[in-house]
């Protein structure tokens, strides 16, 4: 058993297999140690977060070591059928790694059931392990930026189906119809821990039953009496989204907290304007945004900042007129006024907060979208009305914060304080100068899933497999081309490359304003001596 540091409110435990793993997650489930939260199994770790104010690395290392992991017993759950098209793109270079043909592939896919681990990566995405031992393939050198949804793939000895379109670097084998992740089922993971599953192919004459669903992006519906009081999208720029603090506590069903990639500045707009700190925002990617007002609103922008003006009507005065209002200050938006935001001078991401907030029905307790996971509502779109509710009492007076916690939006260079771990080890001896040594360039295919840099590549020195572990939001994750991509709040909730460092919870906010063409230097900080006491194997 070894402790590892991830960030400086997570840490990871490294086990012996995945038996141990999911007794120490049963035990730590059922008696949580105080001050710990939410829990993230993978195929040989937990990822534990905690609170450092009310626990240390230290506490938690004794009350773990102190567990009796010997009691778990395997349930048997239900077996589940999933019907596949073996067709995929990468089915002949995996007999080639293999040393067999496809057919053979297929029959050993086939032949054998799976058991279902461990969630992770997104909702509904199950990793399968139990499957005939001859299926051990390692992932591609570098992910794709895009898998069909209802990929069947295989990394590893584990399988499993992609359950959106989305990024990944597992092997694709085969396709299949059946929904992994559906919001209008009364259980929306197809595949929960404890079901045995078995694929059945469908071109060699199998039958197997397969589900059909909606989309789990919610459409952004409206009432008449909502639009009265509202506003109204007539160009939502770039991008637009809606944006609260995230959904945390949904780890167990494969979903990520996702949420406002600078909640600071979030929590700033909606305090602005007498809202709930927590309320949903929209958030806007380098400007654009354009709406009007149905009823009168009280508004806030904060975050990157950007020009703000104010259009009236000529029907309000006899003609038209523009005035510009304050960036970072609550005002008023009469009714049929519109607003638009301009281009941020530095930064990429603003936050409009509307008192009242918006009266949309939430996705698994948030109106965030997640867009990776496809949870939440949509993209905001021209000719969308967002139902606005009707608060009580007077705007409060409220004083201006640092927006981003961590100084001035300039993004020309900006420094990051990463915690070191949890798989330094994994790298060569320099590996840690080339990461804190250099500029790092944020690449143009860089999104809320995550900044893709570019810059002097790291060298692995481990050409193993890491078998699929939790990651955090602000981890720096190395994939075999040594380019690293830095997660941000819609990252998957598990992932299968080696994290060198992850970006400390104070730099968060503004690693998610840095735009692409932005450079990043990283300061490396603590924890290691503590971690270094109860694995001596572990430097940084």
């Amino acid at each position: 058993m070894r402790f590892l540091p991830v960030r400086d409110d997570a840490l990871l435990i490294e086990l012996d297999d995945l038996p141990t793993t999911l007794a120490l997650f049963d035990s730590l489930s059922s008696d949580p140690v105080a001050g710990t939260g939410e829990l993230i199994p993978g195929a040989r770790t937990l990822l534990v977060f905690y609170r450092p104010s009310a626990v240390s690395p230290a506490q938690i290392v004794r009350a773990v070591r102190s567990r009796d992991l010997g009691g778990r017993v395997a349930g048997e759950g239900s077996l589940i059928e999933i019907p596949v098209t073996y067709d995929g793109e990468d089915l002949d270079e995996v007999a080639g790694l293999l040393g067999i043909g496809a057919a053979e592939v297929v029959r050993l896919h086939t032949v054998a059931e799976y058991a279902v681990g461990f969630t992770g990566f997104a909702p509904g995405f199950a990793y399968l392990s139990g499957g005939h031992p001859d299926l051990d393939v390692p992932r591609r050198s570098s992910p794709r930026t895009r898998i069909p949804a209802g990929s069947v793939a295989l990394a590893g000895t584990f399988s499993g189906v992609y359950p959106r379109e989305s990024p990944g670097g597992w092997q694709l084998i085969g396709t299949t119809e059946a929904r992994m992740w559906d919001l209008s089922r009364d259980r929306p993971a197809l595949l929960l821990p404890g079901d045995r599953v078995r694929f059945v192919d469908v071109a060699g004459g199998g039958r197997a039953t397969s589900l059909t669903s909606a989309e789990t992006a919610a459409p952004i519906h409206t009432s008449a009496a909502a639009a009265e009081h509202a506003l109204e999208i007539l160009d939502p720029g770039m991008l637009t989204l809606l944006q609260d603090l995230g959904r945390p506590g949904y780890a167990s069903m494969g979903v990520s907290s996702s949420g406002a990639l600078d909640p600071v500045s979030l929590r700033a707009a909606n305090r602005l304007v007498g809202n709930d700190s927590a309320a949903a925002t929209l958030e806007t990617t380098f400007g654009g945004l354009r709406l009007r007002a149905r009823g009168e609103q009280v508004l806030a922008v904060t975050g990157a900042p950007v020009p703000l003006s104010v259009t009236t009507p000529a029907e309000a005065t006899g003609r038209v007129r523009t005035r510009s209002v304050t960036f970072g200050h609550p005002f008023a938006l009469g009714s049929g006024e519109e607003l638009l935001l301009g281009r941020p001078a530095a930064g990429l991401r603003s936050y409009l907060a509307v008192r009242g907030g918006f009266a949309l029905e939430p996705v698994l307790g948030s109106l965030s979208t997640d867009v990776l996971a496809g949870l939440g509502p949509e993209p905001v779109t021209a000719g969308a009305v967002l139902p606005v509710g009707m608060p009580a009492g007077a705007v409060p007076a409220v004083t201006l914060p640092d927006l981003t916690g961590a100084g001035p939006l300039d993004t020309t260079e900006v420094v990051l304080d990463v915690v070191l771990g949890p798989r330094t080890d994994w790298f060569s001896a320099d590996a840690i100068d080339v990461l804190t040594g250099q500029s790092w360039l944020v690449s143009s295919r860089s999104n809320r899933v995550g900044l893709r840099l570019e810059g002097e590549s790291l060298t692995r020195v481990v050409d193993a497999e890491l078998p699929s572990e939790g990651t955090v939001s602000g981890a720096i994750q190395i994939p075999p081309n040594g380019q690293p991509v830095l997660f941000l709040a819609d990252h998957p909730l598990t992932g299968g490359y080696p994290v060198i460092g992850a970006v400390a919870t104070h730099h968060l906010p503004l690693a998610g304003q840095l735009p692409p063409g932005a450079r990043i230097r990283f300061n490396p900080i603590g924890p290691f001596d503590e971690y270094s006491a109860v694995n001596p194997e572990v430097t940084p």
